[in-house]
């Protein structure tokens, strides 16, 4: 599979909390649409979209389109500066099965609600099957933060966002406060 040059990828607007696009589930995907020029090109745009907003994740959604595409990293990131590696992974049609009851609770962004964090519980354990970027078929665990993002990704290809799935709003506060207050807490 060819990639796109990195010169003309393309940095792509990032949809707000607000516009109906995020609250739409996304379509699937055939093979043949995840095959295509413009949907391979949709990919490396949002692979250089994530980088370029220090975001270990992002939904096709997030960039306006309706489709159930989702990448995520997390490498050296100046948001996340502690929190394990993952390799850059590309999931489309993905299906999320908890592996267990057990439940964590942690600190969440999103790209789509600027300046924004608040605990979000999530499973700490799931299965995920999807397709990579050339239509192979994954199936793997994540755990902890790994299972964290992908779930976040996951509800915003099911037309939620982390604020959806927040038990108490009192620890929902602007970046800087958590920066403040928080993070060291």
């Amino acid at each position: 599979m060819s990639v796109v040059p990195k010169s003309a990828m393309a940095i792509l607007k990032v949809s707000r909390l607000g516009h109906p696009v995020l609250r739409r589930v996304t379509q699937p995907l055939s093979l043949e649409q995840l095959r295509s020029a413009p949907t391979q090109r949709l990919i490396d745009d949002m692979i250089e979209t994530m980088k370029e907003y220090d975001g270990v994740g992002l939904a096709a959604d997030q960039v306006h389109e309706s489709q159930q595409i989702a990448v995520l990293e997390v490498a050296d990131n100046p948001r996340y500066p502690d929190k394990p590696k993952v390799p850059l992974t590309v999931l489309v049609n993905p299906r999320v099965t908890p592996l267990g009851e057990e439940i964590e609770e942690d600190w969440e962004g999103c790209l789509s609600i600027p300046d924004l964090r608040g605990r979000v519980p999530r499973y700490k354990s799931v299965r995920i099957q999807a397709w990579d970027r050339d239509g192979k078929e994954m199936d793997f665990v994540a755990k902890d933060f790994h299972a964290r993002v992908i779930q976040h990704e996951w509800d915003h290809l099911n037309g939620k966002v982390y604020l959806d799935r927040m038990r108490d709003f009192s620890t929902l506060g602007f970046l800087q406060e958590f920066a403040r207050y928080w993070l060291n807490a």
